[in-house]
């Protein structure tokens, strides 16, 4: 069987659960398989920074970090259910990547 794969990536983990949460909805009204959302490994970005720019001074240290969380999703191929998802409100700053298996 045909099926859809949707990625989504974003730093707000939140916005991600929205989103799958919409379309577990889909899913349930049009009786296609889902299989998901997969949580997968999250990437973590740091950044070490001195916080005197000259350099004078004590040797403090500022750390930023982000994070950037992702989920995988299959979805059984149907063409109303392929179109609601279309349809769903992808908020921003939300990465959603949609592949034909």
């Amino acid at each position: 069987m045909q099926r859809a794969r949707i990625k989504l990536a974003s730093t707000d983990i939140n916005k991600i659960n929205d989103v799958c949460t919409f379309i577990r909805d889909i899913a349930d009204k049009t009786g296609v398989m889902m299989k998901g959302p997969v949580p997968l490994p999250r990437k973590s970005l740091k950044i070490t920074t001195r916080r005197a720019p000259s350099g004078e001074g004590k040797a403090t240290w500022e750390r930023y970090q982000l994070r950037i969380h992702k989920r995988l999703i299959d979805l059984g191929l149907d063409e109303r259910a392929l179109r609601l998802v279309m349809r769903v409100p992808i908020p921003e700053g939300l990465n959603i990547e949609i592949e034909m298996l």
